[in-house]
């Protein structure tokens, strides 16, 4: 499994708009669930990325090698700046 944090939004969007439907939402113990699961990647997802800062690397690339690029080029910097 090849997931990347835009598969993450989608999931966490597609979350919020289960339990805004009117008809049918999504049980409250469920989302709950889904969002401390979402937590617990975003927390490994930092400390990649400070890993990454630290001592230079490309990670697993859950946050896609072009996307640290475009930042990069955005904020001026490179790892270990």
């Amino acid at each position: 499994m090849q997931n990347k944090i835009e598969d993450l939004r989608n999931h966490l969007f597609a979350c919020l708009e289960a339990l805004a439907d009117p008809d049918k939402p999504m049980e409250l113990d469920r989302a709950k669930a889904i969002a401390d699961v979402a937590q617990v990647i975003i927390n490994s997802a930092k400390v990649e990325v400070d890993f990454i800062n630290k001592v230079g690397g490309v990670g697993t690339n859950f946050i896609p090698q072009e996307t640290r690029q475009k930042y990069e080029r955005i904020t001026n910097t490179t790892p270990n700046n």
